[in-house]
């Protein structure tokens, strides 16, 4: 018995098998934007500038 494996999936591994240099860059791209730690004094400073969110948001309140 044979498992669904969709075309996304079948192209991903077709492209990394064919392309084994892109799990690097895919790492290191990564960690360009996501992968940062924050300082605790930093961290500190995004939690105290947060704006408290009123009860809906999508309609002006009166």
């Amino acid at each position: 018995m044979e498992l669904y494996e969709s075309e996304h999936t079948k192209f991903m591994r077709e492209l990394f098998a064919k392309n084994p240099h892109l799990a690097e860059q895919q790492k290191e791209a990564r960690a360009i934007w996501w992968d940062k730690k924050l300082d605790k004094d930093e961290r500190q400073r995004f939690e105290e500038a947060k704006e408290p969110q009123t009860g809906y948001v999508y309609f002006a309140q009166k």
